[in-house]
């Protein structure tokens, strides 16, 4: 990799390989020598001062992309669509189209040794979240998709390649290899605006889970066969160089991930340390392994990262967290720089073999994989024909596909130059498309799901468990999450699903049944957790359907810094807080339900419920309504309210 090299050419752009003097000397925008010797700076302008020139608009050019990197994720959230694709056109429009950046003159020889680096970070964070205890439960459909289907898609891209596009058989091969991969990032927003049926949005959900490291993994494996393989002997060479690639790859990441469960279980890395620490020692394994045999390093940070996802008892939340920040930050100015750095004109030039990649990626790589994936399943045909459309590619795809074709250009393969472009092009076209038809397609086959009816209930607490039990015994689903386990495993233990997390985190948008709330409850005795989960919901479904409970009587001050929140803590009316319920509950309060009638109305109701707090009511098709405010509850009605114990029930 580019890690360990001490000269790399570039990717397609066709610049001359940038050594650290002309490094110094070259600007992203404008020589800033030429600059000086012009009527800009006055005649006796110093080399020092032109330093500090270039070493200022060095600055300011990566300031100018984490600037432009945020506003394409906002974008991408606003229009909640996968943000890879802003990304992408935002590089294009920096870079070949507008002239603007030029990522090998801001960076010189440093960038590929940073595309190296993150690419590895970006994998290390997707294993982490491959546990293999949970592929025995995923579904004989998934784990084929992760396995012959992959390999049928490999099959038919890389034969497109070579027979079709009339790549180097060692470029079609990684090219094949690269595509198999989509990107659970790219499907869950995807997901969420399709609304697929239950079985369809589980078996993209856990395939683009699963698929994401294998996916890449197996790509790593396919790119050190080829580029074993074209230094000699394509039989004994490459058979013994590989098992030396994957030994020692392997090895380092197993021992890597040994070492880090020692240290985290022994307390003796603070847990202070535990984020710095475990990146540190990714960046020091994929080194290491690459400086043992080269181009290990991928490998070996998988591996790392999936031996400590299978640790049990290893307590890596705080890990995890920190990684899903990294990656975003890594991912959202990796792909501007690398999309900065396309021709466009070479581009253009592959326009018919984008084209003809495209289909046959859309047209006969997916359907296929789906057909034998499936294959003695009882999903239905329209099932499979909806699971035959959907699958974009994404982030494993375009960081992979840069960094191998940095190896494959230093070996003197042809076409190595043309795979980012293809890849590029095939995610570019693969997400507007597909996010495009999928939505009407899935709606043409029947395969939407009806109008959303579960209540996601944020926290799992005693008065969330109690609220969510209620609704639960009236035939209304509920979903609970809590960050605490303890929490969690007493909402199992009564028979309430609990996901265990942070339901705003990158985890919770794949594991939890996104597409399904149609209401959102904020029960945690947190304010701060309430009003994350307010803001974050109240964007994905509008701010009419999320509800928050105030945590306690003083909350007015805090509350001033957003708008949305403070309006959307109205559940169960103004006088009712987080503190009040649990104390009654605590003392022997208990939420029951009453269906009022003409002989027991609700006048009769509070005459014999003195101080009883109305929370929901539902009509006798039993659509429940949430009570914020006064409420008279009809006839026919059912009243779902929290009683107080009796001796401390007040007229």
């Amino acid at each position: 990799m580019a890690a360990v090299s001490g000269h790399t050419p570039p990717l397609s752009r066709g610049h001359a390989p940038v050594t650290p003097a002309v490094a110094r000397s070259a600007s992203p925008l404008v020589p800033a020598a030429d600059w000086c010797q012009s009527d800009h700076l006055p005649h006796y302008t110093s080399s020092r001062f032109i330093a500090l020139i270039e070493v200022c608009m060095i600055a300011l050019s990566l300031a100018g992309i984490a600037l432009v990197s945020v506003l394409a994720q906002w974008l991408a959230w606003s229009l909640r669509v996968p943000a890879i694709l802003f990304l992408l056109l935002t590089g294009l429009l920096l870079g070949p189209v507008s002239g603007l950046l030029d990522p090998d003159a801001l960076l010189g020889d440093l960038l590929f040794p940073l595309v190296s680096l993150s690419v590895a970070i970006i994998l290390f964070e997707g294993a982490l979240t491959l546990h293999l205890a949970e592929l025995k439960g995923i579904g004989k459909v998934v784990r084929n998709l992760c396995s012959v289907g992959m390999l049928a898609s490999f099959a038919v891209i890389g034969s497109a390649g070579y027979f079709l596009l009339g790549l180097d058989w060692r470029v079609a091969m990684v090219l094949g290899a690269v595509l198999v991969v989509t990107g659970p990032t790219v499907v869950a927003p995807m997901l969420n605006v399709i609304r697929p049926t239950r079985e369809v949005d589980r078996i993209l959900r856990w395939e683009g889970i699963v698929i994401d490291p294998i996916g890449a993994l197996f790509a790593v494996l396919v790119f050190e066969a080829v580029r074993l393989g074209s230094q000699g002997d394509l039989i004994g060479h490459t058979l013994l160089a590989l098992a030396k690639t994957v030994g020692v790859g392997s090895l380092i990441g197993v021992g890597a991930g040994w070492l880090t469960t020692l240290l985290i279980r022994k307390d003796w890395l603070p847990v202070s340390l535990h984020k710095f620490g475990v990146l540190a020692l990714v960046l020091v394994t994929f080194s290491l392994s690459n400086w043992l045999s080269h181009e290990s390093g991928l490998l070996a940070v998988t591996v790392f990262g999936i031996w400590l996802a299978n640790q049990e008892g290893l307590d890596l939340e705080e890990v995890l967290a920190f990684k899903e920040d990294l990656a975003v930050i890594l991912i959202s100015s990796l792909f501007i720089l690398l999309a900065a750095r396309l021709d466009l004109a070479q581009l253009w030039q592959l326009g018919p073999m984008v084209l003809a990649l495209l289909c046959v990626v859309q047209f006969v790589a997916r359907p296929l994989c789906i057909l034998v994936s499936t294959w003695g399943s009882d999903l239905s045909w329209r099932a499979r024909a909806l699971l035959g459309w959907i699958a974009p590619r994404g982030i494993v795809a375009a960081a992979v596909s840069a960094s191998f074709a940095i190896s494959l250009h230093q070996a003197g393969i042809p076409d190595a130059d043309k795979l980012v472009p293809l890849v590029f092009a095939v995610i570019i076209s693969t997400v507007v498309l597909q996010s495009l038809t999928s939505a009407p397609l899935a709606g043409l086959l029947k395969m939407r799901q009806s109008a959303p009816n579960t209540w996601l209930i944020i926290g799992a607490n005693s008065v969330a468990r109690a609220i969510g039990k209620a609704l639960a015994d009236q035939g209304v689903p509920v979903q609970l999450c809590d960050p605490a386990w303890e929490f969690c495993k007493q909402a199992r233990m009564s028979n309430l699903p609990c996901y265990f997390g942070n339901p705003q985190s990158e985890h919770a948008e794949l594991h939890l049944p996104l597409t399904s709330i149609s209401t959102v409850l904020a029960l945690s005795p947190n304010r701060h957790n309430n009003a994350l989960g307010v803001l974050h919901f109240a964007h994905l479904y509008g701010e009419e359907k999320v509800y928050s409970l105030r945590s306690s009587e003083q909350h007015g001050k805090a509350n001033r810094e957003s708008a949305t929140f403070r309006a959307r803590q109205n559940l169960f009316g103004p006088d009712i807080n987080y503190a009040r319920l649990s104390g009654l509950l605590s003392r022997g309060g208990q939420i029951k339900a009453t269906r009022l009638s003409e002989a027991f109305d609700w006048t009769q109701y509070q005459e014999a419920n003195p101080g009883a707090i109305p929370l929901f009511v539902l009509d006798g098709k039993g659509r429940a309504r949430i009570v914020t405010g006064p409420v008279e509850p009809l006839a026919g009605e059912l009243l779902i309210a929290l009683q107080p114990p009796k001796e401390t029930a007040t007229p």
